[in-house]
């Protein structure tokens, strides 16, 4: 009865939904399109997201070095990464040209430690809540973890193919008023990429 309701209720407003859904997305990609395309003096490859995903990053100024703890914008949100490694050097022409996921805003400050420690502190907190509302929607599918991006974006883990299953944990969580949340599939392998990914970056961030 429970999923018959969810169900009709998901049909009857998923149209809203997902241009909800979908526009939220867009302002998220086109943003980190926007920040990739500006001028950038180097690239780095950086370490990000709670499931690891490694991806290119540009900025100006002085090139971060190897562990340096960095802000970058991704299609996901603003979020804490580590640098791995140097990919050009600064002042290196055509680097607009690179295929980025998005920008190095800064170096971590002890305000962002702290905004991350309680952003997982209070992801770790909210857990339970969202394994309880995966269950009485009756979702196929299990959520993992969870995290919280610097702009307070949220980001559910699951143990899943991207799907059906992912696309209604999106539409009911929205249509419940927790706001637009971005699904994350997840393997024994990993991140599940997007069926159409590409390169280093291309890791499939959609809420899918």
């Amino acid at each position: 009865m429970i999923d018959r309701t969810s169900t009709s209720f998901t049909d009857s407003c998923s149209a809203e939904l997902t241009e909800l859904l979908e526009a939220a997305e867009l302002t998220g990609a086109e943003q980190s399109v926007a920040d990739a395309a500006e001028a950038v003096d180097w690239v780095v490859l950086a370490r990000y997201g709670l499931v690891p995903q490694v991806a290119r990053f540009g900025g100006t100024g002085e090139v971060p070095t190897r562990d340096q703890e960095i802000v970058v914008t991704t299609e996901r949100g603003t979020e804490a990464a580590v640098v791995l490694q140097a990919l050009t050097a600064r002042g290196t022409q055509g680097v607009t040209d690179q295929q980025l996921t998005g920008r190095v805003l800064r170096q971590m400050s002890s305000t962002d430690h702290l905004s991350v420690q309680q952003r997982r502190q209070a992801a770790e907190t909210s857990f339970a809540a969202w394994m309880q509302r995966a269950a009485a929607w009756k979702l196929q599918l299990q959520i993992i973890d969870l995290e919280q991006t610097l702009d307070d974006r949220l980001i559910l883990y699951v143990l899943n193919d991207r799907g059906p299953e992912t696309t209604r944990l999106a539409l009911l969580a929205a249509a419940a008023g927790h706001g637009v949340i971005h699904v994350q599939p997840v393997s024994a392998a990993g991140i599940v990429p997007e069926k159409s990914g590409g390169g280093c970056g291309d890791c499939g961030c959609s809420t899918h």
